[in-house]
């Protein structure tokens, strides 16, 4: 019951990664804000996980909605504890066919949505004088460039400066701010994102997935569970002196 009390805010959680850090803050005490887009699916997973958990619509690129979900917990549960910074898009071209509307929409999500809801939940924090602590979820994609990944590269490469520059300003309200980057995560996502590669490499289904898989060092792709451990300990007191750093759980695929 490390988190016993606390209030938490998780983005993209009605399924996939944040469904996961959502049944891990349960576990540890923690009274959680199912925040997604698609209201009907938070709804059914705030359901599942139990009463501690209840659901929040909520679209990281418009400003009016992350208002009125900061709001909405404010309300509920009194205040932010935690946020995580979830929500996420991801897409791939070759650099000649990479579209606006698609550089425009993973910009949009993955770092204006992760600043403005990080925005907002500090501001929230500081207005409560309690602290806080905030998880941006990176990628090991921001730590190098890849051929047909440079706009989600790009994203959570910004994510990881952010990261940066956030922790060094907010600590001295005593909000601590780090990141993850996992590696490849199986589950849906990875569904997704094989088919991509698919199209654009000119693979059968599910050959790409089992190249990356076996490229792990660990073994094998990574589950969402084994991200929770890192989760829960950087909103726990352990991590308070943790400040703007971004922690690679993803099996040995990249060492910094």
């Amino acid at each position: 019951m490390r988190l016993a009390g606390k209030s938490a805010i998780i983005t993209g959680s009605a399924r996939g990664i944040g469904k996961a850090f959502a049944k891990a803050y349960l576990l540890e005490g923690a009274t959680v804000a199912i925040a997604d887009i698609n209201l009907e699916a938070a709804e059914a997973t705030a359901t599942e996980l139990g009463d501690k958990a209840y659901a929040v619509r909520l679209d990281v690129t418009d400003g009016a909605s992350i208002e009125a979900a900061v709001k909405a917990v404010e309300r509920k549960a009194g205040g932010i504890d935690i946020l995580i910074n979830n929500a996420a898009l991801f897409d791939l071209a070759p650099i000649v066919e990479i579209e606006r509307a698609s550089y425009d929409r993973l910009f949009a999500v993955n770092v204006a949505g992760t600043l403005f809801m990080m925005q907002a939940a500090a501001r929230s924090m500081i207005a409560r004088g309690k602290g806080g602590k905030i998880i941006n979820m990176a990628s090991q994609a921001g730590r190098r460039g890849e051929g047909l990944v440079a706009v989600y590269c790009a994203t959570k490469a910004a994510v990881i400066s952010l990261t940066q520059s956030a922790g060094l300003d907010l600590i001295k309200h005593r909000i601590n701010v780090n990141a993850i980057a996992p590696g490849v995560v199986d589950g849906e996502h990875w569904d997704y994102v094989d088919a991509l590669f698919a199209r654009h490499e000119n693979r059968p289904r599910g050959e790409k997935k089992k190249i990356v898989g076996a490229s792990v060092p660990y073994g094998r792709m990574g589950r969402a569970e084994d991200l929770t451990g890192m989760a829960v300990f950087l909103v726990s007191d352990d991590a308070e002196y943790i400040v703007a750093q971004t922690y690679n759980v993803d099996g040995g695929q990249w060492m910094s």
